[in-house]
């Protein structure tokens, strides 16, 4: 095993703000439909907006840093060491086989981990924002030319965008705990150092 540097400042600032809003916009989303009670509804209401405003900026920032970092090219997706990470994750993982795909500085996904963010972040949080904004301008539809639309679909839509992003939270914090201790993936995106198999291919 070595130690390699992996996230950056921003890296890791972007990652963890991130992670709270979309955990929180998910527990005031749910209480504005009424599955329970924690903020109060109207409470939960302002929140929620603010939280959502608060994650495009932040998305915006990040879509920047990806771009003039060159940062988007680690979600290029690759069939490369694609059917050993799924024979991994179904069966290697649990026999305690080492990781098929080296972690590194130019690198640092799977090919599975790939193809699912890059579907996260062109295609679920985009649709969050969308209809989330639309959403929150209702009551001016008519002021932008979309009289004509109803509000259940764009509202299925929003829901429907919060369970794959509520599956997706709960998938990858199950993930995050089976580095090699129970912590150490999480630490790692806290320091920025990681410990890697040195043997690994990449």
């Amino acid at each position: 095993m070595k130690k390699v540097f992996l996230y950056t400042k921003f890296n890791r600032f972007w990652h963890w703000m991130q992670a709270l809003f979309i955990i929180l916009l998910a527990v005031t989303g749910f209480e504005i439909h009424g599955t329970f009670t924690l903020f109060g509804y109207n409470a939960a209401f302002r929140l929620h907006n603010i939280l959502a405003w608060s994650l495009i900026i932040l998305t915006a920032f990040a879509i920047f840093w990806h771009i003039t970092t060159g940062q988007w090219k680690q979600y290029i997706p690759t069939r490369k060491f694609l059917k050993e990470m799924i024979r991994f994750y179904l069966s290697g993982i649990f026999k305690g086989e080492p990781h098929p795909v080296k972690k590194t500085e130019i690198s640092k996904l799977n090919p599975l981990q790939r193809i699912t963010y890059t579907f996260l972040k062109t295609v679920i949080i985009p649709l969050q924002i969308l209809t989330g904004v639309i959403y929150f301008f209702y009551n001016s539809w008519g002021d932008i030319g979309l009289s004509g639309w109803t509000l259940g679909p764009v509202a299925m839509l929003h829901t429907l965008g919060a369970f794959l992003l509520s599956a997706f939270a709960i998938i990858h914090i199950y993930l995050t705990t089976t580095g090699e201790t129970l912590f150490s993936n999480i630490k790692a995106m806290i320091t920025g150092w990681e410990r890697v198999e040195d043997h690994a291919e990449s």
